[in-house]
């Protein structure tokens, strides 16, 4: 059987940030929390992510891409192979194990943020920025793949339409959001990395 708690992480890491208000770099600020991406698919969270890396001077991990290669098989094979159940398992424990790594910039699937128990990790272990999008975006985005198993239904806009309306509740309780418009992916990364320095701030001023 498959070990799910494996992973084989490849650093991609760029340049280091230094423009902030704070008087040292981000990096610095976050200490050994990591950057969370949550949201639906769609959103950005891997591509943004990646970008949001390197402008920080972080790794990059994808906890899908991750999945994959503990497993030796695709998510879309997982889900049909062993079902939704036991692929939420191993994504737990990939993204304990992942955090436990930090710092990093962290892309999770659509459901991870879902667990109560991960939310709990991510609050420990990370801050949690949920890259929200709307459903016209978000569609535009997921029909160009095809391998989306939650998505393989006779009504893919309909079962996206319920998905919002189950998560964003959810997402919404991250520690911050940022719109993931049709716009360039360096405008969203800037959104964050501004976002991120000013709720950096306001932990630091605010009372113990």
């Amino acid at each position: 059987m498959n070990d799910f708690s494996r992973f084989n992480p490849l650093d991609e890491a760029g340049e280091q940030d230094t423009d902030s208000r704070g008087g040292s770099p981000i990096r610095e600020r976050l200490g050994t929390r990591s950057l969370v991406l949550v949201g639906l698919m769609g959103a950005g969270k891997s591509t943004v992510g990646r970008r949001l890396a390197q402008k920080l001077g972080l790794p990059f991990r994808d906890a899908d891409h991750e999945i994959e290669a503990a497993a030796g098989m695709t998510i879309a094979d997982i889900f049909s192979i062993h079902g939704e159940a036991h692929f939420r398992d191993g994504e737990r424990r990939v993204i304990a194990r992942l955090l436990q790594e930090g710092p990093m910039v962290l892309a999770t699937g659509g459901g991870a943020f879902m667990n109560d128990e991960t939310r709990a990790r991510i609050a420990q272990h990370g801050i949690s920025v949920w890259l929200r999008a709307d459903l016209e975006v978000l569609m535009r985005r997921v029909r160009k793949r095809a391998t989306r198993p939650l998505l393989q239904t006779a009504d893919p806009e309909s079962t996206m339409r319920e998905l919002i309306a189950a998560r964003h509740p959810i997402y919404a309780t991250a520690d911050l959001t940022v719109d993931s418009h049709e716009t360039p992916h360096d405008r969203v990364v800037v959104d964050i990395i501004e976002t991120l320095d000013r709720w950096l701030d306001e932990e630091r001023s605010s009372p113990a």
